[in-house]
């Protein structure tokens, strides 16, 4: 499925299209309707100009105890959470 946003509408925004990409990518990932991954996919930034995005826009990067046991289990860390 294509998207299709005149130039009108873009215009109206006084946003560029990479701009309004990145803030609609951000406002999904916000929501958790996006993964990292596909969010940043969908605003072609790298993890660190995304991530930098987020910032820029407050918003909290999505990073639970889970993920962080999974990291730390990846990097074969023990650490007692309670």
């Amino acid at each position: 499925m294509a998207l299709v946003i005149t130039d009108e509408v873009l215009q109206k925004t006084n946003l560029s299209e990479k701009e309004l990409l990145t803030d609609i990518a951000c406002y999904l990932y916000e929501k958790k309707k996006l993964s990292m991954g596909k969010a940043k996919e969908l605003a072609g930034l790298n993890q660190l100009q995304f991530q930098a995005a987020l910032a820029e826009r407050e918003i909290d990067i999505h990073y639970s105890i889970t993920d962080l046991q999974q990291d730390l289990d990846n990097l074969k860390i023990e650490l007692d959470i309670k």
